[in-house]
């Protein structure tokens, strides 16, 4: 029974053994049948992918290999064929993959019955020119589907020249333009300059490579912390002292000093509930209206504080309590804020603390220590009354003697009433400092009479003459305006401006040499073993002995112990001052290693390893102690190495994994992907937070990769695509340089308004990226952008502001503007200068915008007069109707002229004329290329609209591909350009999904190593 029971019964844990037995069985089972499947598809596949080849080699043999060889060999099959176009190499079924471009002719010159020319002796029939295309698209598609996707071979290739001076832009934070005196790159067949195919790196190159690198070397400015890059070479003291004061001074002309700002936002704030924001705090409206909040609450306290009865606060209350309350009077408040600014000033200056100058016999009153002494005096009564209220007549305050806030202000003439005056004074200097800050000062170190008129002359100066120094005076603005955040930012440039500039020691060696110079107190024997010129001027022990002997001479030539404690504070100061700034840079240099490594990471754009960070410290050890550089010169020298790597001047969009294997496809690594990303995009580098990503490793995934594409076209740097795809796509990237218009014939067509036409499609082009908007607007739109000098060019009122001030013109058709036919860059750009060119602006159209392939003409055609003016009784027209009957000539520009001639009604620079420069009355009828017909640039929209959109949408997917991929299309592409046009049709044909398809697609994705995909 036991027996039994174990085999009839089986306990839980035999069944669940048994359970998994099976369940294993039936995996393998399933795996082995699933196996056996695949496989047999797989070979079914293979079957079919050979017989379809087979089927269409054979076609070849028997229909398209005779056809060629009837009708094309004549031209195109001997030693020296017609256009080099050669068809002998094209043997078989092969050669749509390797030749894809010569067949893309065949199809298309085929298709249009093109060929053979009218002149040949022999011509297909209509059903044999039928089969043969059928055949080349047949072949294409079948060459198209089996290698889909197919990322190609993307070769490594160094930056050209936009994606170099874009690099070095958001490497360094300025604008330097390092390339600009490198070669101009060549273009691949797609037309652009970011391809292998065509950026070499010449020994030429290589020395021009250097020369940038050391010129942005140059540029470098160490500081306690890391270094920055300046926006000019600051290899000279007084380069560093201009870029340390331009930041301090950018600084300080960013903060809400206006009293008239105050005032205004302290009413804005009393006017809350009527302007419908009964919940704003000080706080929220200092926000709104750009001011300090600190300062807003003081201002703010002192407007609405308990009346005063005497004194210039009481006057300001009253003026500020006569302001209107009505809303839509809200101008005249402001300009009675103004007033009551000015007014501030104007009371502030007359009770100002006036500073006397220092006498010491023998000295000069421009002394340093002297100078600087008043500096401090006056630094520290900024809000201090200095006297002299009582003592202010009617004259003095700016106001109508009637007012009552005049009234107020005027000296009490009651005795018991004059103390609170003055205290009513010295409360208001204490709210409103006669300066928050000192931006510049001339020499405040002359007598009375002597004074300069305006406290104007070097920015930051201390009044010197004749020597270089700086004085900081800001006390108020700390006091009163600036928030912690700003007083540390402040404290910074400061630092970093003595620190960058050695400010201290060279204000102590100029000293040294304007007292042996200028004044001549150093003239005593005692003091020659001090000079400006010593290299070891300010070591300890020579900087106490010159202090030691320069004090005793003090004391022998004065009692003056404010004097003397004067001289006394500035060698102590002066001392204090050098031996930081000494610390400071000794300290600071195991940071400036460490920033070279975080500099070459980012200009690596990848992480740098272990071994590379040792090697980059071992290379700045190594000038040290082997070439005897000094810091600052090894810094520079590593900095230079640095940009020279390939690392730097190369991209090789690695792919994840290396497996050696040749042909084989990879992913893409993150950090390759995210340049591959950030150079399609913007023409540079990554920025930090898509480094991030690559260094988390999930920028591949879907979701983080597109919400990043997102976010690179709204920035401001997805400008480089508009200049590098749609400069290039639509040949207008160089036309800054364009110099082909006679300006004596044309003198408006000056720089500005050259720069002007280029910025146009630019801000055209970034208008539809950044805003989304249906790529068809670019030769649809009825819109434009313009500035003054654009819109005064093409008869547009104007728009305020200068050059830099765009604006977008709608109803652009009415000045016969809109989208990117009519603009005045394409039309100059593609005409010769003293007249039109219906060929060029034709050519364009066809070319840049409807992808059409045309070949070159061909050699020793006629040319058009070059002057319009010199046609005599004919027209343009007229002539070019001669140029077309010479036959070899006519086919091609049956293709294109019409789409130039209804661009008559703009002259050479673009402007809208009804006049040709004979005078002829312009004629801008056409007869366009499937037989309708227009008239002028409204009359070709139309066509394209109902005829050719369908070529632009497909041109324009394929350009994009190829810029974003940096290859020459290949036929495995044509899905994804399907794809795209999908995508574009479902999404109502906005951009962004041009670029989503793109940056998601395969090709963008991965990259193949070696060789191309081999077939099967």
């Amino acid at each position: 029974m036991t027996w039994q029971r174990r085999v009839f019964q089986p306990t839980v844990a035999e069944l669940s053994m048994s359970f998994l037995a099976t369940r294993r069985s039936l995996r393998v089972a399933v795996a082995c049948a699933l196996f056996v499947g695949v496989a047999a598809n797989l070979d079914a596949e293979a079957a079919a992918v050979e017989n379809a080849q087979a089927g269409l080699e054979s076609e070849y043999q028997e229909l398209v290999r005779p056809f060629i060889e009837t009708y094309c060999f004549a031209c195109h099959g001997k030693d020296k064929p017609k256009g080099d176009f050669d068809l002998r190499p094209l043997t078989g079924m092969d050669s749509v993959a390797k030749d894809e471009r010569r067949w893309k002719m065949i199809l298309d010159q085929l298709a249009e019955k093109q060929m053979p020319p009218e002149e040949a002796k022999r011509h297909p029939t209509p059903e044999l020119y039928q089969q043969v295309v059928t055949w080349i698209q047949r072949a294409r598609a079948f060459e198209g589907r089996r290698n889909a996707g197919d990322p190609g071979v993307v070769l490594a290739r160094r930056l050209n020249n936009a994606e170099f001076n874009n690099t070095i832009r958001d490497l360094t934070g300025v604008d330097i333009q390092p390339a600009r005196e490198f070669p101009v790159d060549p273009a691949n067949e797609a037309g652009f300059d970011n391809s292998g195919e065509s950026l070499m790196m010449s020994p030429a190159l290589v020395k021009k490579h250097l020369k940038a690198s050391r010129l942005v070397a140059e540029h470098l400015i160490l500081l306690p912390e890391g270094f920055v890059f300046a926006p000019f070479p600051a290899l000279a003291d007084t380069d560093r002292d201009k870029f340390g004061v331009r930041r301090i001074v950018e600084f300080y002309r960013r903060q809400p000093t206006d009293y008239a700002d105050y005032f205004m936002a302290a009413w804005r704030y009393e006017q809350r509930v009527a302007l419908g924001k009964s919940r704003a705090t000080l706080a929220s409206e200092a926000t709104q209206a750009k001011v300090s909040p600190r300062y807003l609450a003081t201002v703010h306290t002192l407007l609405t504080a308990t009346d005063e009865n005497t004194g210039p606060i009481a006057a300001l209350q009253r003026m500020w309590r006569a302001l209107p309350s009505a809303l839509d009077r809200e101008k005249e408040v402001r300009v009675g804020c103004d007033a009551m600014r000015d007014l501030v000033v104007k009371w502030r200056e007359k009770v100002k603390v006036a500073v006397g100058n220092l006498k010491v016999f023998d000295m000069s009153s421009g002394s340093q220590s002297l100078v600087l002494w008043k500096d401090r005096q006056m630094a520290a009564n900024r809000r201090t009354y200095g006297g002299g209220a009582l003592e202010l007549k009617a004259s003095d305050l700016g106001l109508d003697p009637n007012d009552p806030a005049a009234v107020l202000l005027m000296p009490p003439s009651a005795a018991a009433l004059r103390a609170r005056y003055e205290d009513a004074f010295k409360r208001f200097a204490g709210l409103f400092p006669d300066a928050f800050y000192i931006l510049e000062r001339s020499r405040i170190f002359l007598n009375p009479g002597e004074e300069e008129k305006a406290n104007t002359g070097r920015l930051l100066s201390a009044g010197f003459h004749n020597q270089m120094g700086y004085f900081r005076d800001d006390q108020p603005l700390g006091e009163m305006i600036l928030d912690d955040a700003g007083r540390r930012e402040l404290d910074r440039l400061w630092q970093e401006f003595d620190f960058a500039s050695d400010v201290p020691m060279r204000m102590h060696t100029g000293f040294i040499w304007f007292e042996r110079a200028e004044s001549g107190f150093l003239r005593d024997t005692e003091f020659d073993f001090a000079r400006a010129e010593d290299k070891d001027i300010a070591s300890e022990a020579k900087f106490k002995k010159f202090a030691d002997v320069y004090l005793a001479k003090v004391r022998r030539s004065t009692t003056n112990a404010e004097a003397i404690q004067a001289v006394e504070e500035h060698f102590h100061r002066s001392e204090a001052a050098i031996r930081r700034v000494e610390k400071a840079r000794l300290a600071a240099e195991p940071s400036h290693l460490v920033a070279l490594q975080e500099f070459a990471a980012r200009a690596y754009r990848r992480a740098l390893s272990a071994t590379e960070r040792d090697e980059l410290a071992a290379f700045y050890h190594k000038l040290r102690s082997e070439e005897g550089l000094g810091h600052e010169e090894a810094v520079r020298d590593v900095l230079v190495s640095l940009l020279m790597s390939p690392d730097f001047t190369y991209r090789a969009d690695l792919p994840s994994v290396a497996t050696g294997k040749p042909g084989s496809v990879q992913p893409l690594s993150d950090d390759a992907l995210a340049s591959r990303l950030s150079y399609f995009l913007w023409s540079s580098m990554p920025d930090a937070e898509l480094r991030r990503h690559a260094a988390a490793g999930d920028l591949h995934q879907p979701k983080i990769l597109l919400a990043q594409t997102r976010r690179l076209l709204k920035s401001e740097r997805v400008r480089g695509l508009a200049l590098e795809f749609g400069g290039n796509w639509l040949d207008f990237r160089r036309f800054e340089e364009h110099n082909a218009v006679d300006r004596g014939r044309f003198p408006s067509f000056d720089n500005e308004l050259r720069s002007a036409q280029f910025e146009e499609p630019v801000r055209f082009f970034l208008d539809v990226v950044q805003q989304d908007r249906s790529v068809l607007d670019f030769i649809f739109a009825d819109h434009t952008f313009v500035n003054a000098t654009l819109a005064r060019h093409y008869g547009m009122p104007a728009p305020s502001g200068g050059s830099n001030e765009w604006v977008r013109v709608d109803h652009a058709s009415q000045y016969a503007r809109g989208g990117l036919l009519p603009m005045a860059v394409f039309q100059t750009r593609n005409a010769p200068g003293l007249r039109t060119s219906p060929v060029k602006r034709g050519y364009w159209v066809a070319r840049r915008l409807l992808g059409e392939q045309i070949p070159p003409p061909p050699p020793l055609v006629g040319e058009l007069p070059n002057d319009e003016a010199q046609l005599g009784t004919r027209t343009l027209r007229e002539a070019l109707v001669k140029h077309r009957e010479d036959k070899s000539c006519a086919a091609c520009h049956a293709r294109f002229d019409s789409f130039g001639l209804v661009f008559e009604g703009y002259g050479p620079i673009g402007e809208v004329r009804t006049k040709d420069l004979a005078g002829h009355p312009v004629d801008t009828r056409a007869t366009f290329p499937d037989g309708t017909e227009g008239a002028g640039f409204s009359g070709l929209r139309d066509y394209l609209r109902g005829r050719r959109s369908d070529d632009f949408l497909d041109n324009l997917c394929r350009k994009l591909l190829a810029y974003a991929l940096g290859r020459t299309l290949q036929l495995s592409d044509d899905s994804t350009v399907a794809e795209m046009r999908s995508h574009l049709a479902a999404h109502g044909q906005h951009f962004s999904s041009l670029i989503e398809t793109i940056v998601t697609s395969p090709q963008f994705l991965n990259q193949r190593s070696g060789v191309q995909l081999s077939k099967p």
